[in-house]
Parts: structure tokens; C-alpha cells; sequence
């Protein structure tokens, strides 16, 4: 069982009515569960009282230790270790007190999390403010331990990503309320918001390599293939994303003088990163006391193992619901996504703030942290539908947190928060035609060439196979081991790899000589890359139009795609449409422009993914209806982004209005990094200046 409330504030005199009624809530639920399970039993009330005291006392007495040697474990088991180790302690209770009896593995595991949720439930339905009190368990947490002795009146800062949400999803949140912590920082005027253009792709990779390193070239998509060494890289596998940073890194990045990355797909040379994809394959292990600080205490974990359980039972009924009222367009949610979306929306959701707010205690001088949840629900459900919405609205409370914990940090601290490209939504484009991309080559290629596609995957196996890669790589020897003899089978170079992609690597690691298929499709979104495989160059428009007549006719002229690019001999980087051509160089058009529905910065991208090394042969974009901001996603999508049209290209910035602004409109990632390093270096150079005066 877990620590009540009055355990954690039990010095505090103005919860004294507090604490008496959550007792009586834990007692009350015991009592319950001694009626439901045949297990277990006590002789009287004033047993049920001295029960309730006694777990709590062996919690704080023992669970302690009990964290220490089974962190990675708790960890691996999302909290269900935590479980089974209550239920030991609530044993260890039947064997000293007598009025107490506990029978059955299964009861008392049962039993310990039948207390958790009676607890959430009924301090729910009793309207008592449960989350205001752990924000504040937390707070007070860090702030006991006096870790940073040292005051700092230079600020600090934090930047909050909020992945996949566009600037217009954005103002139409605050607008209806949904985001009253936003609301009031613009309302008061302490913030202001501004929107900028992500480059092509839309996508986490390109962004994030821009924001946090200044350099996003040669990142042509999520995954795309190299012909120079025939492998595909995919942006979230950890190996490939090491080396995505080792080409693009001066180091001099966003948090490279004291800053910390927290849950990102790359460091910003930050010299302390914790769940960074750029940085697993280099871990020694897990390092940050901040871990242990969280897991010691069974309250906290087993609150995140309600609110997982909760968030599931809420996908599973939003599903539902979905379903139910024939809502479209919509996709498969079945599977492992349910668990998928709880752990982006809750797990790494409540690790990252936790992280932050020990950050803050430690007076770190700047951190960037990625919250995922949003940008997944909304591939599956939809970019503004109810649940999508949800996570929005329990994302802006964590900045309430945040700000809240910044009162008590021994530095003051700045909040700005950002997206690195938004979602465009529609029915996909298997949904409308009844086929893949990848199928559609097949068709219009002859069937003497072979055609294949890397698998589709969420973005969310990816954060998770991060997350169970730096634990496998825990400082725990004896459980690291064990952990990684459990993931063996899918382990890959050192990395966990769940989900549809681990066929592609195991394809890899046990046929590495294979030969590749003749053409590989990848699809991004709504962005499609073709390449051929048996010419090492770009393969030109008039080379294809000889080896391959019929491709670009029957790409450029479907229904389901707004564009193709690809390289001619003659004229350069050429945009062919259904009705028309525009060619990049001279900036001459053929017929209708194909790019005239893209906005006046869409020849701009393209040309300048045209001069990337891997670019592929042919670039394909999929249909866009300006009137209703509508794509067809090469991914079973709902909500998707990688190419242009609609939201997707238009994230936003929210920053400190008396921080200077750009007067133009910010275009591309790399502006970004411009910008918000211009404001750390500044913060940087005067706590440095007020340092030498110290000294003087």
C-alpha cells in the first residue's frame, strides 16, 4: 500500500481535518477489501486502525531499500513490481500483528492495489484537491533537501515542447479554455505568442536537430535510405540518431554551458541528458539520484500506476465512443497502442516533471524537455478531438506545477514553450484508394522490379525502446544483467527495439548481405520518398523516364497526390503535378502550379531539399485541400506530418514578452536555435559577469 496524504503533510496543522478523512478513506478501503477478498480479516475496528499505521511504517521503513536493488525492475514493470513488493510488505504485516490475517499471493497483491485505486477514487469523489497536494509533496520534497544552497539572481530557463501541436490547434485551446495556464501567462501579459514555419520535413528529427543544434541538413524525412552505405535510418532508433548528431554537432548547442536535455531526440550538447535518443548507445547507466528519489516513495508510484490504468480504461472508451458514432476519419486503435498512449501521456509525462523539478532544485541554468502525449493521441484520434484535447488541458496543468515549483527554486526561471511542427488531418491514403504508396509503385513499375517499404511504426515505440534502453543500462549490475537476458531477443546493437520495426532490424542482423529491393518506398506522413537502389547517384528525371516510363505519369497524375520532385538533367530540381510544372531554379512554371496551394515558402523547402545527399530520387507529397486543411497520410494516420499542407508546417513559440523578438516571421528550425540561444547565452554572459565581480 502506499503512503496516505497525511504521512506527507503530517507536520503541516492545517491538513489535520485532511488527514483524519483520508484515514478514515484508507480504512474504509480496507474494509472493503477484507469483505471482497476471502483472504483477508481483522478482529475489529481498532485493528483496521493499528493496520493502517503499520503499513505505513513499513513503507517508510523498508521500501527504501526495497527501491534500491529493484528500480529497473519497477521501472520495467511500470510499476507493477510495486505492486507484488506492497503486497509482500502487507504479508510481513499478517506475521507481526495477530488481529491481522493475509492468505494468498493473489489477495494480497489484490489487496495492495485495491487500496491505490479505492483511494483515487473515493478522495475523487470527495472532491479533495489530491493533485494540488502531491504537486506540493513534491515541491516541498526537493526544497527539504536543501541541495543548492546557493542563490542565483541571474534566471534561468526551461523550454517546454509540446510535440506535434500547431499554433491554430494551439489558439483555438486557449480560446475555449482548455489551456487556462497559457491562457492567463498571455492574458496577464507576461507572455507572448508568435508562430513560425518549420522546414521540409515536418517532422521531430529535422526540427529538433535544428532547434537544439543549429543544423538540420540532410534529414530528408523520419526514416529514409542511404545509398552510400544501403541502410535505412529510421530518426528515433538510438544508433541512428547518434550519428544524426555526430554530423550535425559543433558543439556549440542550445545547452551546451550547464543545460540539461530531458526526454529529446537530441542533446543540444548538454552535458547532462536523460531519456535522449542521441545519447543511449554512450550510457554508462542510469545516473540521476532523481530516480531513485521518485521510486522511493510507493505514493508516487503507485499514483502513476492509477493514473496509467486510468488512461487506458479512457482510450479504450474514447475508442469506443469513436466507433460507435461512426466517427471519420478514424483508424485501428486496438493492440499495444493503449499502452503506447499511457505511457506517453502519463509515464513519461510525470517522470519528465519530476525531472525538472528536481532541475530546478539544482539550479540548473537551462533544460529542454519533449512532452510526446499530445502529438500521439492525435495520430490516432484526431488533431482536435476530445481526447486529444484532454491531454492538452493535463499537459498545461504540469506547467502550473512548474510554475509553482519555480517560487521555491534558488534560482527564478523563464518558461518558454514550443512545438516543433504541428498535424494536418484526414483520411489516409490506403482509406481513400484502397492502397498503399508503396503498392501504388508496384503497380505502375513492371513486375520484374521489386519494390519494398520499411514498416510503419509510432513514434511512441520509439520513446519506449529509449526508455527500456537506458534502463537496461542501469548502474544496477545484477539487474541489468538480468534485464538485458529478458530483452536479448530484441535487442539490437545494444538498444531495445519493440514494436513493427524490430522485423526490419532482425531482417538486417540475419541477412546483412541481402539484397535490397530495386526500389524502397518510405513513407513520412504525407511525405513519400522513392529511391533506387542500384544506382549509387540521384537518379535524374530523364533516367527515369527511360529505365522507368511509366512511374512519374502514374505518380503525378493520381488523384491522391499533389506533387512529385525529382532532378532533371536539364532544368534542375523540377515540382511535377497533375497539371502542371514548376521549375525550382529559374522559378518558371508550365501550366498550374502544382505548389500554388503550398503558401509562398514551399519552392523554398524544396529547393533546398533538393541539395541534401540523400534526398531521394523522387520526393512525393500527398493531396492537400486548402478549404478544409485536409491530407492523406502514406501512414495509417488520423492526425500526420512530414510533408506540407495544412497545420503541420505552422508550430508556435510562447516566450517572455520583454524578451526580444524577431520582427520578421521565423522560417526554419535553425531560425529557432538563433533565437533561443540569442536568450540563453545572455543569461549565460551575465551570471558569468556577476561570477568575476564575486571574485573581485
Amino acid at each position: 500500500m502506499h503512503q496516505t496524504e497525511s504521512e506527507l503533510d503530517l507536520f503541516s496543522l492545517q491538513w489535520i481535518p485532511r488527514i483524519l478523512l483520508i484515514w478514515v478513506i484508507e480504512l474504509v478501503g480496507l474494509l472493503l477489501l477484507i469483505w471482497v477478498l476471502p483472504g483477508l480479516g481483522i478482529l475489529d475496528w481498532g485493528t483496521g486502525i493499528w493496520t493502517i499505521l503499520i503499513i505505513g511504517f513499513l513503507n517508510a521503513l523498508i521500501w527504501p531499500t526495497l527501491i534500491y536493488f529493484t528500480l529497473p525492475f519497477t521501472v520495467f514493470t511500470f510499476g507493477l513490481i510495486t505492486l507484488v513488493i506492497n503486497g509482500l510488505l502487507i504479508w510481513l504485516l499478517s506475521q507481526i500483528d495477530r488481529g491481522f490475517s493475509a492468505i494468498g499471493f493473489w489477495n494480497i497483491t489484490i489487496a495492495a492495489f485495491g487500496l491505490s485505486i479505492i483511494n483515487t477514487l473515493l478522495i475523487g469523489f470527495l472532491a479533495i484537491d489530491f493533485h494540488h497536494s502531491y504537486h506540493r509533496y513534491v515541491i516541498n520534497q526537493f526544497a527539504s533537501k536543501k541541495r543548492t544552497p546557493k542563490k542565483f539572481d541571474t534566471p534561468g530557463v526551461f523550454f517546454l515542447e509540446i510535440d506535434g501541436l500547431s499554433a491554430q490547434v494551439l489558439n483555438r485551446a486557449i480560446q475555449k479554455g482548455h489551456m487556462p495556464t497559457l491562457q492567463r501567462w498571455i492574458e496577464t501579459g507576461s507572455h507572448s505568442l508568435i508562430e513560425w514555419e518549420c522546414d521540409l520535413s515536418s517532422q521531430t528529427a529535422a526540427s529538433q536537430a535544428g532547434i537544439l543544434h543549429g543544423n538540420n541538413f540532410d534529414i530528408p524525412a523520419f526514416r529514409w535510405y542511404e545509398k552510400d552505405n544501403s541502410k535505412i535510418m529510421v530518426s528515433n532508433h538510438p544508433r541512428n540518431t547518434a550519428e544524426m548528431e555526430q554530423r550535425m554537432t559543433n558543439g556549440n548547442g542550445l545547452l551546451v554551458d550547464q543545460g540539461a536535455s530531458r526526454g529529446n531526440m537530441f542533446s543540444g550538447d548538454a552535458p547532462d541528458a536523460m531519456f535522449t535518443f542521441s545519447k543511449l548507445t554512450g550510457l554508462s547507466g542510469i545516473h540521476s539520484t532523481n530516480y531513485y528519489r521518485y521510486f522511493i516513495n510507493p505514493y508516487n508510484f503507485a499514483r502513476m500506476v492509477d493514473l496509467f490504468l486510468w488512461d487506458i480504461v479512457l482510450e479504450k472508451y474514447a475508442a469506443w465512443k469513436q466507433k460507435l458514432s461512426d466517427e471519420r476519419p478514424r483508424v485501428n486503435r486496438g493492440r499495444a497502442y493503449p499502452i503506447l498512449r499511457a505511457f506517453t501521456t502519463i509515464f513519461l509525462r510525470e517522470l519528465s516533471i519530476y525531472m525538472l523539478i528536481g532541475d530546478m532544485f539544482e539550479g540548473i541554468r537551462s533544460a529542454y524537455t519533449t512532452f510526446v502525449g499530445y502529438d500521439e493521441v492525435a495520430h490516432h484520434s484526431g488533431i482536435e478531438r476530445p481526447d486529444a484535447i484532454q491531454v492538452l488541458r493535463k499537459i498545461d496543468h504540469q506547467f502550473s506545477r512548474l510554475e509553482e515549483a519555480s517560487k521555491q527554486a534558488p534560482r527564478p526561471y523563464h518558461f518558454v514553450v514550443l512545438s516543433d511542427h504541428g498535424q494536418s488531418q484526414g483520411a489516409t491514403f490506403r482509406q481513400r484508394y484502397g492502397m498503399t504508396l508503396e503498392e501504388l509503385v508496384r503497380d505502375v513499375v513492371s513486375e520484374e522490379h521489386t519494390v519494398e517499404s520499411a514498416e510503419s511504426a509510432s513514434e511512441a515505440w520509439g520513446s519506449l525502446n529509449a526508455f527500456l534502453t537506458e534502463f537496461m543500462k542501469s548502474e544496477k549490475r545484477l539487474a541489468s544483467r538480468i534485464f538485458r537476458g529478458v530483452f536479448k531477443p530484441r535487442t539490437y546493437q545494444g538498444n531495445v527495439v519493440l514494436g513493427p520495426e524490430h522485423r526490419h532490424f532482425v531482417r538486417e542482423r540475419e541477412l546483412p548481405e541481402r539484397k535490397v529491393a530495386e526500389l524502397v518506398v518510405l513513407p513520412s506522413g504525407n511525405l513519400g520518398l522513392v529511391y533506387f537502389t542500384n544506382w549509387k547517384e540521384r537518379l535524374s528525371y530523364e533516367k527515369i523516364n527511360e529505365y522507368f516510363p511509366q512511374l512519374i505519369p502514374g505518380l503525378s497524375q493520381h488523384p491522391g497526390i499533389s506533387f512529385i520532385m525529382v532532378h532533371s538533367e536539364e532544368h534542375g530540381p523540377t515540382v511535377i503535378g497533375a497539371k502542371g510544372t514548376h521549375y525550382l531554379e529559374d522559378a518558371r512554371i508550365e501550366g498550374e502550379d502544382p505548389l500554388a496551394i503550398f503558401g509562398p515558402n514551399a519552392a523554398l523547402h524544396l529547393k533546398r531539399s533538393d541539395t541534401f545527399p540523400h534526398v531521394p530520387d523522387i520526393l512525393v507529397n500527398s493531396l492537400y485541400y486548402p478549404e478544409t486543411g485536409e491530407v492523406a497520410a502514406f501512414e495509417e494516420l488520423v492526425g500526420s506530418h512530414g510533408g506540407l499542407g495544412g497545420h503541420q508546417t505552422q508550430p508556435f513559440i510562447l516566450f517572455p514578452s520583454d524578451w526580444k523578438a524577431p520582427d520578421e516571421k521565423i522560417i526554419g528550425a535553425t531560425s529557432v536555435y538563433s533565437l533561443l540561444k540569442g536568450w540563453v547565452d545572455r543569461f549565460s554572459e551575465e551570471e558569468k559577469s556577476e561570477g568575476e565581480q564575486e571574485l573581485v
